[in-house]
């Protein structure tokens, strides 16, 4: 189950190349491309507009248009957000039998629906929780210049938003010269060849221990994010705060993953 913008096709073409896909859900999700909203500063606004011009770019630079995905041969529902816990879509799912269902990019599932999901449902977080759970959570690490804390999150779906018990945290390696969209873009390539081994593994019989999350951590919620918040980004650092991690100017603080392999 994916959201339809390129990051979260590009995960599934991935699932589907490796011969691990039966079926295929996919949201239809806003713009990718926002406007501004009214009343902002001059230097917000030119902050905004270059902030979501380079992520289109990025994202079209390591993954192509959201057009070019083809699932030929594949079972495809298309929804749309009210339609997403749906009972046509719940039925869809039950009558495909799915050995494990993987959500991306898509809302919250509800109750009712993980209900005819198999024991092995999982959702592909980006961010690394429980540190960075909820929405926005690829700015924050670069917000409190903690570049090597932005990854993706394998962990079992349940009705807690980003809650459930971790499977596998994925981290980029840092190159130099990126910017804040380049290495979220990593991530999300990072974690799709992850989850290929993963279920792989999980295909051949292994089991995949869960790590509960603990209450440390932060659920981001959308309002906490502003434009005015890209002043750092931008203005401060003209986005290179990778180079000045690499560099040794921001400090070193590991983050203690969880690997599934």
């Amino acid at each position: 189950m994916t959201g339809s913008h390129s990051r979260h096709l590009y995960l599934a073409d991935k699932l589907h190349r490796s011969g691990l896909l039966k079926g295929l859900v996919i949201e239809r999700r806003e713009a990718f491309v926002p406007s501004p909203p009214p009343g902002l500063q001059p230097m917000d606004e030119a902050n905004f507009v270059r902030h979501f011009r380079d992520r289109e770019h990025a994202e079209h630079r390591f993954f192509g248009p959201a057009e070019q995905f083809r699932f030929d041969g594949l079972d495809v529902c298309e929804v749309n957000p009210e339609e997403l816990n749906g009972a046509r879509l719940q039925a869809w799912i039950v009558a495909r039998e799915p050995d494990f269902v993987v959500s991306y990019g898509v809302h919250k599932i509800s109750n009712d629906m993980l209900d005819v999901f198999p024991p092995i449902a999982w959702n592909v977080h980006g961010g690394l929780s429980p540190w960075y759970r909820g929405a926005i959570t690829l700015f924050w690490p670069f917000y409190f210049l903690k570049p090597n804390w932005a990854g993706m999150t394998i962990h079992r779906l349940t009705s807690k938003l980003d809650g459930g018990g971790i499977i596998h945290h994925s981290v980029p390696r840092l190159e130099r010269g990126d910017g804040i969209h380049d290495t979220a873009c990593r991530a999300v390539q990072q974690v799709a060849e992850d989850l290929v081994t993963i279920l792989r593994l999980v295909a051949g019989g292994a089991q995949i221990a869960e790590v509960p999350q603990k209450s440390s951590g932060k659920l981001f919620l959308a309002e906490d994010w502003k434009p005015e918040h890209l002043r750092l980004i931008y203005n401060l650092f003209d986005n290179d705060i990778v180079d000045h991690f690499l560099d040794g100017k921001l400090g070193h603080h590991e983050p203690p993953l969880v690997r599934a392999f």
